[in-house]
């Protein structure tokens, strides 16, 4: 009576199509026309981007409704351009965040919800980016905010104050109990890779002036750990910060959270899924049983045998 039954696939597990497991890992952007002939099919047009990227990753930042609602029949693609499991993370209107800073926002937020109802199912976690001005007098607003919040999404706050970064400044703490009271996570804004680089190339200098040298911060305060990674623009001068990074994500999954991992490569996020794929490689060595990603549409249509001219 105490013998333990354990489930048999019908499928082998080999058998069985490869797709990324127990974590959520994507790029910031799916529209990028530099991923045309590789993530994406050579021929691929710009209705055809975010089908495709959903094929290899689960996760994407949704950055667009930060500055302006999308119209109804968007939405609506969105969805059936996307499998069941994909997730989007919309960022909250800048209108709400930066604008009116949290204050006199009921309508507005009420507008953001009521846009993205046809996508429910689809949301990974609403992200709620706070100014850089953002400091401890905003936490009674932000705490009456967060309380107004529809419970059935997960939420991730991003704070850039110093003072939030620091263990023996109350702040931090008080930001902490606040988010885990809600059982909401800090976003992770991770800049260490970027800042490391010494270059006199104009572009990433100018990334460098726009993103802020966040302190390196790991605390998870809810269940879905929210990590952005922002560092070179090309794989290998990222690996040592990966394999670190690697290794906080291996321990929230060991935790049994469920971490969102996004992979930016500025300037232009060229190769953003490069950088994904590599990171999973690299958790992989950590945890095995993470799936593997799908392969890209792009390579797969180029491994196709081409068909021979009949003329020729």
């Amino acid at each position: 009576s105490g013998r333990i039954l354990k489930f048999k696939p019908d499928l082998p597990q080999s058998n069985l199509p490869p797709m990324i497991q127990r974590y959520s890992l994507g790029c910031p952007v799916w529209a990028n026309k530099d991923w045309v002939g590789l993530l994406y099919t050579k021929g691929a047009k710009p209705k055809q981007y975010l089908s495709q990227y959903a094929e290899v990753f689960n996760t994407i930042e949704g950055n667009p409704t930060f500055y302006g609602l999308p119209k109804e029949e968007v939405v609506q693609r969105w969805k059936q351009d996307t499998p069941p499991h994909f997730r989007f993370c919309f960022k909250f209107p800048q209108q709400i965040t930066h604008t009116h800073k949290l204050l006199n926002v009921e309508e507005a937020t009420q507008r953001f919800f009521q846009i993205l109802k046809p996508l429910e199912e689809k949301i990974g976690l609403l992200f709620l980016q706070l100014p850089p001005t953002f400091n401890k007098t905003g936490l009674p607003v932000l705490k009456k905010f967060l309380s107004t919040l529809p419970k059935h999404f997960h939420y991730a706050v991003e704070v850039r104050q110093d003072d939030f970064y620091d263990s023996a400044n109350p702040a931090e703490q008080q930001l902490n109990d606040l988010l885990s009271q809600f059982q909401m996570n800090r976003a992770i804004f991770d800049t260490v890779a970027l800042h490391a680089i010494e270059t006199e190339d104009i572009r990433m200098r100018d990334t460098q002036r726009r993103k802020p040298k966040m302190k390196e911060y790991f605390t998870a305060t809810g269940n879905h750990p929210f990590l952005r990674f922002v560092g070179h623009e090309t794989v290998d001068p990222n690996m040592e910060r990966l394999k670190y990074l690697a290794k906080v994500v291996a321990q929230w999954i060991e935790e049994k959270r469920h971490p969102f991992v996004f992979m930016h490569s500025p300037p232009d996020d060229r190769e953003a899924p490069q950088l994904c794929r590599k990171f999973h490689e690299i958790l992989s060595t950590r945890i095995s049983t993470i799936g593997s990603i799908p392969p890209w549409p792009g390579e797969e249509e180029q491994k196709k045998p081409q068909q021979k001219n009949l003329f020729s």
